[in-house]
């Protein structure tokens, strides 16, 4: 029967002990995680959120009553006990904090029983995940995940005190606010008071930020939590959280060499990891060009190959196909490979596909300069030759070649790079590669809509040089933008915002808004900019993500305490949930119910 702490005080948590406290009287309180009966002798590993102790239980050290007790100790149980810190009398564990020393408990008690869990509290579980997630009570009981959490807590305590120290102020923004067409699907939140209208829950705090910068603040940031209704990723969640920022009088360089300050602090306080500084810059354009990415991992090489003028006039269709609609012919060139199996390129070619590609043209180079191609016979030797040459390629390459559209190609020979060395294991967690992409195209045109949208926000800033071309080439402008990537993850990104008043009509104007629609969504922001706004720029860094990285983690559910799967549920407090009818009558508000 469970038993109360009756004037108990914990004086330490488990892992906090060391040799020094050997002879000291402790209480320590937590879980059981073993129970090792060996007869006249009872072994007890006890977990709190530091660690694990041993402790031991014998005949004469603890009374009758207490050594009875803890013979019917069982996992997850939760116990207060006092004793002495001794000497470990077995081998010493060198897998534990506390692997030197053990408690010998004078006296127990037993705060809660437990039920046998659904499954092991173990490090590196290998549960299926809807289980854990679905008892993530119990699953955040293992110490990989209360690591995760605690490193998630330093961050953020680190990250407010760098950014007080630097000047700004912590200012919270509103979580109900207004529906903007831009961007994701906003979380609706129906209003009571004005029936028939709808909050919408911050995607960002973009625009709040904005005015904190017409308001005189100068500085801001904010730890916030963003909702967006889109589909999830391993990477991606309906509700997650932001490192923003704005800063006030201020251009590209300033807000790089703030954050990248931040970024080392970070990486040396947390993780031992010195940060070069100051971190490489790269254009879109360059990341695309080498990597068919805006968010380039370069743990690795493997950089793409643009052969257009190298394959220009030859025989094979595919290839001028692509050309003469006005695409590119690109590959990479996957060293060591040219021995790999037709069962495996095959593999690659169906991978190339489910990015877009009609195909994947493939030439192996063999050991002794021989050639195995699926498209050979239709280029000449001389042709061929000039093609592998173009390529560095060497006895042992495997060449692959993508043919489309730029943006198909890009996608399908930057994920197949990336595909590439998840296969050869060139992914290595402990190596930190940072680089900043910068000159961003400034829009991007919609299919679906038939006209420009904007590749950030409508709030950002052309590049000077660029505004000309505005009414000419939208399609050429490239915006004050920039992203931090970190090993193929974008941590975070941000512009310039556009600060007068003519230049942001024209970008409305360009998107497509009459003047009436622009103020109709952006109104407050706009009539704000008719009363003196100074030039200012932000950053956003998804803290989800960077813990992960810095944890070493795959997915951002291993660094939330309560996080959704894949279809935006919670398994564990099983929402969303159908609602009373008096709630839905009280907002005016019906469900439909689908065929």
């Amino acid at each position: 029967m469970a038993e109360t702490m009756q004037g108990l005080h914990r004086s330490a948590r488990c892992a906090e002990i060391g040799k020094e406290a050997i002879g000291r009287e402790v209480t320590l309180m937590g879980w059981v995680q073993k129970n090792r009966n060996k007869g006249g002798i009872i072994f007890v590993d006890l977990r709190d959120r530091s660690g694990v102790m041993q402790l031991i239980f014998e005949n004469g050290s603890i009374d009758e009553e207490g050594f009875e007790k803890a013979g019917k100790l069982r996992s997850e149980y939760v116990i207060a006990v006092t004793g002495t810190v001794e000497a470990r009398s077995g081998a010493v564990n060198e897998n534990l904090a506390t692997g030197e020393i053990e408690i010998r408990v004078r006296s127990l008690r037993i705060l809660s029983e437990a039920q046998t869990p659904p499954f092991p509290i173990e490090e590196d579980s290998k549960t299926k995940e809807e289980l854990r997630l679905k008892h993530r009570y119990l699953d955040l009981r293992r110490p990989d995940l209360q690591k995760n959490l605690k490193m998630r807590s330093q961050t953020a305590a680190l990250v407010r005190e760098y950014f007080i120290k630097e000047g700004f102020l912590e200012i919270e923004t509103p979580m109900l606010t207004k529906s903007t067409p831009e961007g994701a699907r906003d979380y609706l939140v129906p209003s009571r008071v004005h029936p028939g209208t709808f909050y919408a829950l911050p995607q960002s705090p973009q625009i709040f930020k904005q005015l904190l910068m017409c308001s005189g603040c100068d500085r801001y940031f904010q730890i916030a939590r963003c909702f967006r209704d889109e589909d999830l990723r391993a990477d991606r969640q309906p509700e997650f959280t932001q490192i923003d920022l704005e800063m006030s009088f201020v251009d590209v360089d300033d807000v790089i060499d703030v954050n990248e300050r931040l970024l080392a602090k970070l990486f040396r306080e947390m993780l031992g990891v010195e940060v070069s500084l100051p971190i490489a810059r790269m254009t879109w354009q360059e990341a695309m060009d080498r990597f068919g990415s805006d968010k380039p991992d370069l743990r690795f090489g493997m950089e793409l190959q643009d052969v257009t003028e190298v394959v220009k006039g030859c025989g094979f269709a595919v290839f001028q196909s692509a050309i003469e609609q006005g695409g590119s012919v690109r590959g990479i060139n996957a060293k060591g490979l040219g021995g790999m199996s037709r069962k495996k390129i095959d593999k690659l070619v169906d991978f190339a596909k489910d990015f877009g590609a009609r195909g994947l043209a493939w030439a192996a180079v063999g050991e002794d300069g021989s050639m195995k191609s699926s498209f050979a016979k239709f280029m000449s030797e001389e042709e061929m030759g000039c093609l592998v040459k173009a390529m560095s390629g060497q006895p042992g390459d495997l060449l692959l070649f993508a043919a489309d559209k730029n943006k198909v190609v890009y996608d399908v020979l930057g994920n197949l790079r990336l595909e590439l060395a998840r296969q050869q294991e060139l992914l290595d967690k402990s190596e930190y590669k940072f680089v900043w992409i910068t000159e961003f195209p400034l829009l991007e045109w919609s299919e679906e809509e038939n006209r420009y949208t904007a590749m950030h926000h409508p709030f950002t800033m052309p590049m000077e040089e660029d505004l000309e071309f505005l009414d000419t080439n939208p399609g050429r402008v490239r915006a004050k933008a920039y992203d931090i990537v970190l090993n193929g993850t974008e941590l975070g990104g941000g512009s310039v915002r556009i600060h007068q008043n003519h230049i942001q009509e024209k970008m409305f104007q360009v998107l497509g808004f009459t003047k009436e629609e622009a103020y109709e969504q952006f109104g407050f922001l706009l009539r704000a900019f008719q009363y003196g706004v100074p030039p200012h720029a932000g950053l956003a860094y998804g803290l989800d993500r960077l813990v992960m990285l810095m944890a070493g983690t795959d997915s951002i559910r291993d660094v939330i305490a309560f996080p959704k799967v894949k279809d935006a549920s919670d398994l564990m407090a099983e929402a969303p949930s159908v609602v009373d009818e008096k709630q839905l009558e009280e907002l005016q508000i019906a469900a439909l119910k689908k065929e």
